[in-house]
């Protein structure tokens, strides 16, 4: 009976209470003022004079973009184009300009046409293209089953360090794909190394030089050539030769 007495008499409190602020906003003349705030705030569905339209889109009328490669057609080769056809307008002199038609920049070095498929990335220059090579069934006649003729393997590692094209080969390391195609045991400049066959012979990519925490050379075949070296890799073998 005390707990009912006790919340009856906080009910009266409370409607008491209410009763009090209720007339106390009368007297101030606030009862109605959220009403008339409202009334004159337009709403928002109301203020919309423009209201943009779904429109569907019929796709079927679209051709899609399929690629030729999957529908069984065979992509037409683009041309073997120089990296240096024309006039030069980048002001490099005619000796550096025939140096890099040499066997640094020609379609035929370093060919002309990227292919993520049958193109086989070399590991200095990293180029994934198609080698450009007359005699290459694999980027000539995208034949899968067939080995790149403009790539090099190595005979002991067989792995991605061995892999270079004709013009990261000769410009790089003095050698012509040529004389590596008719030796059935050419070594890459890593198992080369490892197997201590010439010392102080390195391979001279960035990857390779960031590993031996050396700095990258870049075009260091103009520097070389100009000293007399015939590679990149003669040029570093002396001077590790010098420092040791």
């Amino acid at each position: 009976m005390a707990m009912v007495s006790a919340r009856t008499d906080y009910e009266e409190l409370r409607k008491a209470h209410i009763g009090e602020n209720q007339a106390r906003l009368a007297a101030l003349g606030l009862q109605n003022t959220t009403a008339d705030l409202r009334s004159l705030t337009p709403s928002a569905k109301s203020d919309r004079t423009h209201v943009r339209k779904y429109k569907k889109i019929d796709y079927s009328s679209i051709p899609l973009r399929r690629s030729a490669r999957l529908g069984g057609k065979t992509p037409p080769l683009q041309e073997k184009l120089s990296y240096f056809e024309g006039s030069d307008t980048r002001g490099n002199s005619n000796a550096k300009r025939r140096l890099s038609l040499d066997g640094r920049c020609a379609s035929k070095s370093r060919g002309s046409l990227y292919d993520p498929v049958y193109g086989i990335c070399c590991h200095f220059c990293r180029q994934k293209k198609l080698c450009g090579e007359e005699d290459c069934k694999r980027c000539g006649e995208l034949d899968m089953t067939q080995p790149c003729a403009g790539k090099t393997e190595c005979s002991v590692c067989h792995s991605s360090n061995g892999v270079l094209c004709r013009a990261c080969l000769k410009v790089r390391y003095g050698e012509e794909m040529e004389e590596v195609r008719t030796n059935k045991d050419w070594m890459c400049p890593h198992c080369v190394e490892d197997k201590g066959l010439d010392p102080f012979w390195i391979c001279n990519s960035s990857l390779c030089l960031k590993k031996r925490k050396m700095v990258p050379t870049g075009i260091a075949i103009f520097k070389a050539r100009e000293m007399g070296y015939k590679s990149v890799a003669h040029l570093l073998k002396d001077e590790l030769r010098r420092r040791n």
